[in-house]
C-alpha cells in the first residue's frame, strides 16, 4: 500500500512538471515576433514582395532579344495544277516543308522603357506595403495582449478579494456554531462568496477567450498553452512630449509611392504616341520534294532576312488622349486621399496625445482611491472584528477595494493603449519588438 502511495506521487509530480513546461511564457515582444513569422497577413506580404521581382523579370524579359523557332510539314494530297498553252503542269511537290528561327529586338519602345520603371517602382511600393502590413499586425497584437492582462489582473482582483470573504466568512461561521454571531450574517457572507465565485467563473471564460484571441492574432495553434509573464505596467509621462513628422510614416510613404505608380501609368499612356522600331532577322529553310523529308527526294533551299520594323500613331479617334486625361485624374484623386491621411494621421496623434495626458491623470487618481480603500477595508475589518462595525460597512468596503482595482487595471489599459496608438502615430511601432 505504501509502495503504491509512493508510485502515485511520483506520477502526480511527474505530470505537473509536464504540464508546467507545455505552459509557455509569452512576453508582448515574443508574441509579436511570432506573429511577424506566423500570421497569414505576414506571410502574404512578403510573398507579394518576392512576387514583385518576377514581374521585373517579366518587363525586363520584353526589353531582351526575342527569339522563335518554328517548323511545319505537309502532305500535299492534291497538287495544283496550272495550264500554260495547252500544256498543264504542276504547281508543286508531294511533300513540303518549312523550318526556321526568328529573332525580334525592340530597338525603340517608350512602353517597354516605362514599364522596366514600373516593375521597379512596384516592389518599392510592396516593400512599403510589407512594412505597413507589420506595424498594423503589431497593432493588432499589442491590443490583444493588453486585452488578456487586463483580464489577469481583474481575475486575480477578484481571487483577493474572494479570499478575503473566505475568510470572514469562516470566522462568521465560527461564531454562529459557538452561539456568539448571527446567521444573517452567515448567509449574507455566503451569498457574498458565491456572487465572487460566479463573476470569477465568467471573468476565467472571458480570460480564456481573449487568449484564444491572442493566440489568433499572432498565428498561434489554439492547442498551444501559453500564460503571460509577471509584470506591471510601465508608464511613460513623457511619451506625450514626443514630436510627429507625418512625412515618415508607413502610410503616407505607401500612398507617395502609389502617386509614383500612377505617374508611371500616364506616362506608358503617353507613350502610345511614339512610334516603336524594332529589329527582324530570321533564317531558316523551305524544303519541298517527292518524298518524305528524311530518306527521300527532298530539297532543303535556305531563305534568310533582316529588316527594321517601324511603327509610327497618327491617329486614333482620340482615344490616347482620354486615356492619358484618365490616368491624370487618377493622380489628382491619389493626391486627395494623400492628403486626407495626413490629416488623419495629425488627428490620431493630438488624440493618443490627449488620451495619454487622460490617461495618467486617471492612473494617478486610481492608485491613491486603491492606497485609500485598501486603508478603509483595513481599518473596517479590524472594526468589525472588534464590534465596532457592521458585517454591511465591511462587504461595502471589500466592493470598494475591488471597484479601485478594477478602475486602476482598466485606467493602466487604456493607457497601454493609447501609448501603442502614439508610437504608431510616430511611425515607432516596430520599436515594440526591441523593447
Amino acid at each position: 500500500m505504501k509502495r503504491i502511495r509512493i508510485i502515485a506521487v511520483l506520477l502526480a509530480g511527474l505530470f505537473s512538471a509536464s504540464y508546467a513546461s507545455a505552459q509557455e511564457v509569452l512576453s508582448l515582444q515574443d508574441a509579436i515576433k511570432f506573429a511577424l513569422q506566423n500570421k497569414a497577413d505576414a506571410k502574404k506580404a512578403a510573398l507579394e514582395v518576392e512576387n514583385a521581382q518576377y514581374q521585373i523579370d517579366e518587363v525586363r524579359g520584353s526589353a531582351l532579344p526575342q527569339i522563335n523557332a518554328s517548323g511545319s510539314l505537309k502532305y500535299n494530297i492534291l497538287i495544283p495544277e496550272m495550264a500554260i498553252g495547252d500544256n498543264v503542269f504542276k504547281m508543286g511537290q508531294p511533300w513540303s516543308s518549312t523550318a526556321g528561327v526568328s529573332l525580334n529586338q525592340q530597338l525603340f519602345n517608350q512602353s517597354v522603357f516605362t514599364g522596366l520603371k514600373a516593375a521597379n517602382t512596384t516592389r518599392e511600393f510592396y516593400a512599403i506595403n510589407k512594412s505597413l502590413t507589420e506595424e498594423q499586425l503589431i497593432e493588432r497584437v499589442a491590443k490583444a495582449y493588453y486585452d488578456v492582462f487586463q483580464t489577469q489582473l481583474s481575475l486575480e482582483t477578484i481571487d483577493i478579494n474572494l479570499n478575503s470573504t473566505t475568510k470572514t466568512r469562516d470566522v462568521i461561521s465560527g461564531l454562529v456554531d459557538a452561539g456568539l454571531g448571527k446567521k444573517i450574517d452567515l448567509d449574507r457572507t455566503n451569498v457574498a462568496v458565491n456572487n465572487l465565485k460566479a463573476n470569477r467563473q465568467i471573468v476565467v471564460n472571458a480570460l480564456e477567450l481573449q487568449e484564444n484571441a491572442l493566440k489568433f492574432a499572432i498565428g498561434m495553434p489554439m492547442d498551444r498553452d501559453v500564460q503571460l509573464p509577471k509584470e506591471t505596467f510601465d508608464v511613460n509621462a513623457g511619451i506625450a512630449l514626443e514630436s510627429m513628422n507625418v512625412e515618415n510614416r508607413t502610410e503616407v510613404l505607401l500612398s507617395k509611392k502609389q502617386i509614383e505608380l500612377l505617374e508611371l501609368n500616364k506616362q506608358a499612356k503617353i507613350a502610345d504616341l511614339y512610334p516603336k522600331l524594332s529589329l527582324g532577322a530570321d533564317f531558316g529553310f523551305s524544303g519541298f520534294g517527292k518524298g518524305f523529308p528524311i530518306g527521300g527526294d527532298f530539297n532543303w533551299p535556305k531563305t534568310s532576312s533582316v529588316g527594321l520594323n517601324l511603327s509610327i500613331p497618327i491617329f486614333a479617334g482620340g482615344s490616347t488622349k482620354s486615356r492619358i486625361n484618365q490616368a491624370d485624374i487618377q493622380i489628382r484623386q491619389a493626391q486627395v486621399a494623400l492628403d486626407d491621411t495626413k490629416l488623419g494621421l495629425s488627428l490620431a496623434n493630438d488624440n493618443a496625445k490627449a488620451q495619454i495626458k487622460n490617461s495618467l491623470l486617471t492612473i494617478n487618481t486610481n492608485r491613491s482611491n486603491v492606497n485609500l480603500a485598501k486603508e478603509v477595508l483595513e481599518d473596517t475589518n479590524n472594526n468589525y472584528k472588534n464590534g465596532l462595525a457592521t458585517l454591511t460597512e465591511l462587504l461595502d468596503a471589500e466592493n470598494a477595494y475591488a471597484d479601485a482595482q478594477n478602475n486602476l487595471n482598466t485606467a493602466l489599459l487604456n493607457y497601454k493603449v493609447a501609448e501603442v496608438q502614439l508610437i504608431k502615430a510616430n511611425g515607432q511601432l516596430k520599436s515594440l519588438i526591441n523593447e
